[in-house]
Protein backbone atom coordinates (compact mmCIF):
# COMPACT_ATOMS: atom_id res chain seq x y z
CA UNK A 1 0.00 0.00 0.00
CA UNK A 2 1.52 3.31 -1.12
CA UNK A 3 0.57 6.14 1.22
CA UNK A 4 1.87 9.63 0.41
CA UNK A 5 2.69 12.11 3.13
CA UNK A 6 0.10 14.42 1.57
CA UNK A 7 -2.33 14.15 -1.35
CA UNK A 8 -4.29 17.06 -2.82
CA UNK A 9 -6.00 15.03 -5.53
CA UNK A 10 -8.61 13.31 -3.34
CA UNK A 11 -9.80 16.59 -1.88
CA UNK A 12 -10.13 18.15 -5.31
CA UNK A 13 -12.17 15.20 -6.57
CA UNK A 14 -14.57 15.60 -3.63
CA UNK A 15 -15.29 19.28 -4.34
CA UNK A 16 -14.48 19.35 -8.05
CA UNK A 17 -17.83 20.70 -9.30
CA UNK A 18 -17.74 23.61 -6.83
CA UNK A 19 -14.10 24.43 -7.54
CA UNK A 20 -14.50 24.26 -11.30
CA UNK A 21 -17.65 26.35 -11.07
CA UNK A 22 -16.06 29.26 -9.22
CA UNK A 23 -12.95 29.16 -11.42
CA UNK A 24 -15.13 29.41 -14.51
CA UNK A 25 -17.09 32.25 -12.91
CA UNK A 26 -13.91 34.24 -12.31
CA UNK A 27 -12.69 33.57 -15.84
CA UNK A 28 -16.02 34.69 -17.25
CA UNK A 29 -16.01 37.81 -15.07
CA UNK A 30 -12.57 38.94 -16.21
CA UNK A 31 -11.56 40.45 -12.83
CA UNK A 32 -8.38 38.76 -11.59
CA UNK A 33 -6.81 41.17 -9.07
CA UNK A 34 -8.56 42.35 -5.86
CA UNK A 35 -12.04 41.51 -7.07
CA UNK A 36 -15.28 40.63 -5.32
CA UNK A 37 -14.05 37.22 -4.14
CA UNK A 38 -11.06 38.77 -2.38
CA UNK A 39 -13.31 41.24 -0.55
CA UNK A 40 -15.77 38.52 0.42
CA UNK A 41 -13.03 36.16 1.58
CA UNK A 42 -11.59 38.95 3.73
CA UNK A 43 -14.99 39.39 5.38
CA UNK A 44 -15.43 35.64 5.84
CA UNK A 45 -11.97 35.12 7.35
CA UNK A 46 -12.46 38.08 9.68
CA UNK A 47 -15.75 36.59 10.87
CA UNK A 48 -14.25 33.12 11.19
CA UNK A 49 -11.34 34.38 13.31
CA UNK A 50 -13.46 36.77 15.35
CA UNK A 51 -11.69 39.98 14.32
CA UNK A 52 -12.73 43.25 12.69
CA UNK A 53 -10.48 43.14 9.64
CA UNK A 54 -8.72 40.76 7.28
CA UNK A 55 -6.37 41.78 4.47
CA UNK A 56 -5.57 39.39 1.64
CA UNK A 57 -1.91 39.26 0.57
CA UNK A 58 0.26 37.20 -1.75
CA UNK A 59 1.63 34.67 0.77
CA UNK A 60 2.05 33.82 4.42
CA UNK A 61 5.57 35.21 4.20
CA UNK A 62 4.21 38.54 2.99
CA UNK A 63 1.64 38.48 5.78
CA UNK A 64 4.50 38.42 8.29
CA UNK A 65 6.60 40.98 6.40
CA UNK A 66 3.80 43.50 5.96
CA UNK A 67 2.71 43.05 9.57
CA UNK A 68 6.17 43.96 10.82
CA UNK A 69 6.37 46.92 8.42
CA UNK A 70 2.95 48.16 9.50
CA UNK A 71 4.11 48.04 13.12
CA UNK A 72 7.16 50.14 12.23
CA UNK A 73 9.79 47.42 12.72
CA UNK A 74 13.07 48.28 11.01
CA UNK A 75 16.85 48.61 11.36
CA UNK A 76 18.28 48.38 14.89
CA UNK A 77 15.10 46.73 16.21
CA UNK A 78 15.04 43.25 17.72
CA UNK A 79 12.24 40.73 17.25
CA UNK A 80 12.00 37.62 19.42
CA UNK A 81 10.90 34.34 17.86
CA UNK A 82 11.60 30.62 17.81
CA UNK A 83 14.50 28.86 16.04
CA UNK A 84 12.25 25.85 15.34
CA UNK A 85 10.02 27.02 12.51
CA UNK A 86 10.01 27.59 8.78
CA UNK A 87 12.71 30.01 7.64
CA UNK A 88 10.26 32.75 6.59
CA UNK A 89 9.49 33.65 10.21
CA UNK A 90 13.02 34.92 10.76
CA UNK A 91 13.69 35.89 7.16
CA UNK A 92 11.12 38.68 7.19
CA UNK A 93 12.71 40.17 10.31
CA UNK A 94 16.10 40.25 8.61
CA UNK A 95 14.69 41.61 5.35
CA UNK A 96 13.53 44.70 7.23
CA UNK A 97 16.99 45.24 8.69
CA UNK A 98 15.93 44.11 12.15
CA UNK A 99 17.60 41.38 14.21
CA UNK A 100 15.96 38.03 14.97
CA UNK A 101 16.50 36.97 18.58
CA UNK A 102 15.82 33.30 19.18
CA UNK A 103 14.35 31.64 22.26
CA UNK A 104 14.27 27.88 22.81
CA UNK A 105 11.12 25.76 22.56
CA UNK A 106 8.96 23.69 24.88
CA UNK A 107 9.76 20.00 24.35
CA UNK A 108 6.08 18.99 24.57
CA UNK A 109 4.48 21.36 22.03
CA UNK A 110 7.52 22.52 19.99
CA UNK A 111 6.25 26.09 20.53
CA UNK A 112 8.39 28.90 21.95
CA UNK A 113 9.12 28.47 25.67
CA UNK A 114 7.21 31.33 27.26
CA UNK A 115 9.24 31.10 30.48
CA UNK A 116 12.44 31.94 28.57
CA UNK A 117 11.25 34.95 26.60
CA UNK A 118 11.58 37.68 29.23
CA UNK A 119 15.32 37.21 29.79
CA UNK A 120 15.86 37.90 26.06
CA UNK A 121 14.00 41.22 26.07
CA UNK A 122 16.28 44.26 25.73
CA UNK A 123 15.80 47.97 25.12
CA UNK A 124 15.88 47.19 21.39
CA UNK A 125 13.12 44.59 21.51
CA UNK A 126 10.06 45.81 19.59
CA UNK A 127 8.07 42.67 18.85
CA UNK A 128 7.52 38.97 19.47
CA UNK A 129 6.49 36.52 16.77
CA UNK A 130 4.99 33.46 18.48
CA UNK A 131 4.63 30.59 16.00
CA UNK A 132 1.64 28.31 16.51
CA UNK A 133 3.54 25.31 15.23
CA UNK A 134 1.92 22.29 13.59
CA UNK A 135 -1.57 23.57 14.54
CA UNK A 136 -1.41 24.31 18.29
CA UNK A 137 -1.46 27.84 19.68
CA UNK A 138 1.24 29.15 22.03
CA UNK A 139 0.41 30.26 25.58
CA UNK A 140 -0.90 33.63 24.44
CA UNK A 141 -2.00 34.96 27.84
CA UNK A 142 1.61 35.06 29.04
CA UNK A 143 2.77 36.54 25.77
CA UNK A 144 0.15 39.27 25.96
CA UNK A 145 1.28 40.03 29.51
CA UNK A 146 4.77 40.62 28.13
CA UNK A 147 3.28 42.84 25.43
CA UNK A 148 1.73 45.09 28.05
CA UNK A 149 4.70 45.05 30.40
CA UNK A 150 7.26 45.99 27.75
CA UNK A 151 5.05 47.79 25.19
CA UNK A 152 5.72 45.25 22.44
CA UNK A 153 3.99 44.32 19.21
CA UNK A 154 2.75 40.74 18.92
CA UNK A 155 2.61 39.23 15.45
CA UNK A 156 0.96 35.81 15.54
CA UNK A 157 2.48 33.42 13.01
CA UNK A 158 -0.66 31.33 12.59
CA UNK A 159 0.33 30.07 9.13
CA UNK A 160 -0.05 26.46 10.31
CA UNK A 161 -2.92 27.01 12.72
CA UNK A 162 -6.02 28.46 11.10
CA UNK A 163 -9.04 27.35 13.13
CA UNK A 164 -7.06 26.48 16.25
CA UNK A 165 -8.37 27.84 19.55
CA UNK A 166 -6.81 28.98 22.80
CA UNK A 167 -9.24 29.47 25.69
CA UNK A 168 -12.06 29.91 23.15
CA UNK A 169 -10.15 32.49 21.10
CA UNK A 170 -9.23 31.71 17.51
CA UNK A 171 -5.68 31.89 16.22
CA UNK A 172 -4.92 35.29 14.71
CA UNK A 173 -7.32 37.14 17.04
CA UNK A 174 -5.04 37.92 19.98
CA UNK A 175 -1.95 39.73 18.69
CA UNK A 176 -1.66 43.07 16.92
CA UNK A 177 -1.94 41.01 13.76
CA UNK A 178 -2.39 37.36 12.84
CA UNK A 179 -0.70 35.89 9.79
CA UNK A 180 -2.03 33.02 7.69
CA UNK A 181 -0.69 31.05 4.75
CA UNK A 182 -2.83 29.49 2.04
CA UNK A 183 0.00 27.36 0.65
CA UNK A 184 -1.64 24.30 -0.97
CA UNK A 185 -0.74 21.86 1.82
CA UNK A 186 -2.13 24.02 4.63
CA UNK A 187 -5.41 23.10 6.33
CA UNK A 188 -7.00 25.85 4.25
CA UNK A 189 -4.89 25.74 1.10
CA UNK A 190 -5.27 27.34 -2.29
CA UNK A 191 -3.96 26.19 -5.64
CA UNK A 192 -0.93 28.44 -5.42
CA UNK A 193 0.49 30.96 -2.98
CA UNK A 194 -1.72 33.22 -0.89
CA UNK A 195 -1.96 34.73 2.57
CA UNK A 196 -4.10 36.77 4.94
CA UNK A 197 -3.53 39.21 7.80
CA UNK A 198 -6.08 39.65 10.58
CA UNK A 199 -6.32 42.57 12.98
CA UNK A 200 -8.72 44.49 15.22
CA UNK A 201 -6.75 47.70 14.78
CA UNK A 202 -8.23 50.19 12.29
CA UNK A 203 -4.96 52.05 11.75
CA UNK A 204 -3.05 48.85 11.07
CA UNK A 205 -5.73 47.79 8.61
CA UNK A 206 -5.34 51.01 6.62
CA UNK A 207 -1.56 50.72 6.72
CA UNK A 208 -1.68 47.11 5.50
CA UNK A 209 -4.02 47.94 2.63
CA UNK A 210 -1.57 50.67 1.64
CA UNK A 211 1.51 48.47 1.87
CA UNK A 212 0.11 45.58 -0.16
CA UNK A 213 -0.56 47.87 -3.16
CA UNK A 214 2.70 49.74 -3.73
CA UNK A 215 1.95 52.27 -0.98
CA UNK A 216 -0.88 53.72 -3.02
CA UNK A 217 -4.43 54.72 -2.04
CA UNK A 218 -5.18 56.38 -5.39
CA UNK A 219 -3.86 54.80 -8.57
CA UNK A 220 -0.50 56.24 -9.65
CA UNK A 221 -0.21 58.32 -6.45
CA UNK A 222 2.06 56.78 -3.81
CA UNK A 223 2.24 57.80 -0.17
CA UNK A 224 5.16 55.51 0.68
CA UNK A 225 7.18 52.56 -0.56
CA UNK A 226 5.10 49.42 -0.47
CA UNK A 227 4.92 46.00 -2.09
CA UNK A 228 3.08 44.15 -4.80
CA UNK A 229 1.36 41.69 -2.47
CA UNK A 230 -2.21 41.07 -3.54
CA UNK A 231 -4.23 37.90 -3.17
CA UNK A 232 -5.34 36.62 -6.58
CA UNK A 233 -9.06 36.61 -7.31
CA UNK A 234 -8.87 32.98 -8.51
CA UNK A 235 -7.25 31.89 -5.26
CA UNK A 236 -9.81 33.80 -3.22
CA UNK A 237 -12.68 32.12 -5.07
CA UNK A 238 -11.17 28.68 -4.46
CA UNK A 239 -10.51 29.47 -0.81
CA UNK A 240 -14.09 30.64 -0.26
CA UNK A 241 -15.29 27.19 -1.34
CA UNK A 242 -12.77 25.45 0.89
CA UNK A 243 -13.47 27.65 3.91
CA UNK A 244 -16.96 26.14 4.10
CA UNK A 245 -15.36 22.72 4.66
CA UNK A 246 -12.56 23.81 6.98
CA UNK A 247 -14.07 22.88 10.36
CA UNK A 248 -15.16 19.51 8.99
CA UNK A 249 -11.64 18.87 7.70
CA UNK A 250 -10.10 19.90 11.02
CA UNK A 251 -12.40 17.47 12.85
CA UNK A 252 -11.27 14.70 10.53
CA UNK A 253 -7.62 15.56 11.18
CA UNK A 254 -8.31 15.34 14.90
CA UNK A 255 -9.95 11.93 14.44
CA UNK A 256 -6.91 10.67 12.55
CA UNK A 257 -4.59 12.11 15.19
CA UNK A 258 -6.50 10.28 17.91
CA UNK A 259 -6.26 7.08 15.89
CA UNK A 260 -2.50 7.45 15.42
CA UNK A 261 -2.01 8.20 19.11
CA UNK A 262 -4.05 5.18 20.18
CA UNK A 263 -1.92 2.93 17.97
CA UNK A 264 1.50 4.39 18.81
CA UNK A 265 1.40 5.60 22.42
CA UNK A 266 2.57 2.28 23.90
CA UNK A 267 5.85 2.29 21.96
CA UNK A 268 8.62 3.45 24.36
CA UNK A 269 10.74 4.85 21.50
CA UNK A 270 7.93 7.03 20.13
CA UNK A 271 6.50 10.18 21.73
CA UNK A 272 3.12 11.18 20.33
CA UNK A 273 1.89 14.82 20.18
CA UNK A 274 0.84 16.58 23.38
CA UNK A 275 -2.31 18.70 23.27
CA UNK A 276 -2.60 21.27 26.07
CA UNK A 277 -5.92 21.21 27.93
CA UNK A 278 -6.87 24.85 27.31
CA UNK A 279 -6.53 24.73 23.52
CA UNK A 280 -7.37 22.74 20.42
CA UNK A 281 -4.88 21.25 17.96
CA UNK A 282 -5.75 21.35 14.26
CA UNK A 283 -2.98 18.91 13.26
CA UNK A 284 -1.64 20.66 10.23
CA UNK A 285 1.03 18.06 10.90
CA UNK A 286 0.97 14.99 13.13
CA UNK A 287 4.53 15.02 14.44
CA UNK A 288 6.08 12.30 16.57
CA UNK A 289 9.46 12.14 18.27
CA UNK A 290 11.18 8.93 17.28
CA UNK A 291 14.33 7.12 18.33
CA UNK A 292 16.48 6.33 15.27
CA UNK A 293 14.30 8.77 13.33
CA UNK A 294 16.29 8.66 10.10
CA UNK A 295 16.24 4.86 10.00
CA UNK A 296 12.52 4.88 10.71
CA UNK A 297 11.91 7.33 7.88
CA UNK A 298 13.86 5.13 5.46
CA UNK A 299 11.92 2.08 6.65
CA UNK A 300 8.65 3.90 6.02
CA UNK A 301 9.83 5.02 2.60
CA UNK A 302 10.89 1.48 1.68
CA UNK A 303 7.36 0.42 2.68
CA UNK A 304 5.80 3.01 0.35
CA UNK A 305 4.89 5.48 3.08
CA UNK A 306 5.68 9.18 2.88
CA UNK A 307 6.84 11.27 5.83
CA UNK A 308 8.65 14.56 6.39
CA UNK A 309 11.09 16.20 8.78
CA UNK A 310 10.08 19.64 10.07
CA UNK A 311 12.77 20.94 10.61
CA UNK A 312 16.16 19.25 10.09
CA UNK A 313 18.29 22.27 11.05
CA UNK A 314 17.07 24.95 13.49
CA UNK A 315 17.34 28.53 12.32
CA UNK A 316 20.11 29.62 14.68
CA UNK A 317 22.45 27.09 13.01
CA UNK A 318 21.62 28.06 9.43
CA UNK A 319 24.54 29.38 7.38
CA UNK A 320 22.80 32.68 6.71
CA UNK A 321 22.55 33.38 10.46
CA UNK A 322 26.13 32.66 11.43
CA UNK A 323 26.64 36.40 11.86
CA UNK A 324 24.32 36.34 14.88
CA UNK A 325 26.93 34.34 16.78
CA UNK A 326 24.78 31.42 17.90
CA UNK A 327 26.43 28.01 18.26
CA UNK A 328 25.40 24.38 18.76
CA UNK A 329 24.05 23.88 22.26
CA UNK A 330 22.54 27.35 22.60
CA UNK A 331 19.00 26.04 22.16
CA UNK A 332 19.14 22.38 23.16
CA UNK A 333 15.42 21.65 22.91
CA UNK A 334 15.19 22.94 19.35
CA UNK A 335 18.32 21.04 18.38
CA UNK A 336 17.05 17.83 20.00
CA UNK A 337 13.72 18.16 18.23
CA UNK A 338 15.45 18.59 14.87
CA UNK A 339 17.02 15.19 15.33
CA UNK A 340 13.87 13.39 16.46
CA UNK A 341 10.74 14.79 14.79
CA UNK A 342 8.90 13.00 12.02
CA UNK A 343 5.61 14.07 10.44
CA UNK A 344 3.36 11.18 9.47
CA UNK A 345 0.79 11.24 6.65
CA UNK A 346 -1.97 13.66 7.70
CA UNK A 347 -4.72 14.97 5.45
CA UNK A 348 -8.50 14.84 5.86
CA UNK A 349 -9.08 12.35 3.06
CA UNK A 350 -6.62 9.84 4.52
CA UNK A 351 -8.49 6.62 5.26
CA UNK A 352 -8.47 4.94 8.66
CA UNK A 353 -6.99 1.78 7.17
CA UNK A 354 -4.16 3.84 5.69
CA UNK A 355 -3.39 5.42 9.05
CA UNK A 356 -3.51 1.96 10.60
CA UNK A 357 -1.07 0.73 7.96
CA UNK A 358 1.32 3.58 8.78
CA UNK A 359 1.13 2.79 12.49
CA UNK A 360 1.57 -0.92 11.78
CA UNK A 361 4.79 -0.32 9.86
CA UNK A 362 6.10 1.86 12.71
CA UNK A 363 5.23 -0.83 15.24
CA UNK A 364 7.03 -3.38 13.12
CA UNK A 365 10.13 -1.19 12.95
CA UNK A 366 10.25 -1.04 16.76
CA UNK A 367 9.44 -4.73 17.22
CA UNK A 368 5.91 -4.06 18.51
CA UNK A 369 3.91 -5.62 15.68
Amino acid sequence: MKIPGFDLKRQYQMIKPEINGVIQSVLDGGQFILGENVSLLEEEIANYCGVKHAIGVASGTDALLLSLRACGIGPEDEVITTPFTFFATAEVISNLGAKPVFVDIEPETFNIDIEKIEKSITKKTRAIIPVHLFGQICDMDQIMNLKEKYNLFIIEDACQAIGATYRDKKSGSMGNTGCFSFFPTKNLGGYGDGGMITTDNDELKEKLFLLRGHGSKKKYYHDELGYNSRLDELQAAILRVKLRYLDRWISRRQELANLYTSLLSDIPDVITPVVKGDRTHTFHQYVIRAKDRDSLQKYLSDSGIGSAIYYPLPLHLQKVYRYLGYKPGDFPQAEKASGEVLALPMWPELKNEEAEEVAGVIRKFYGKA
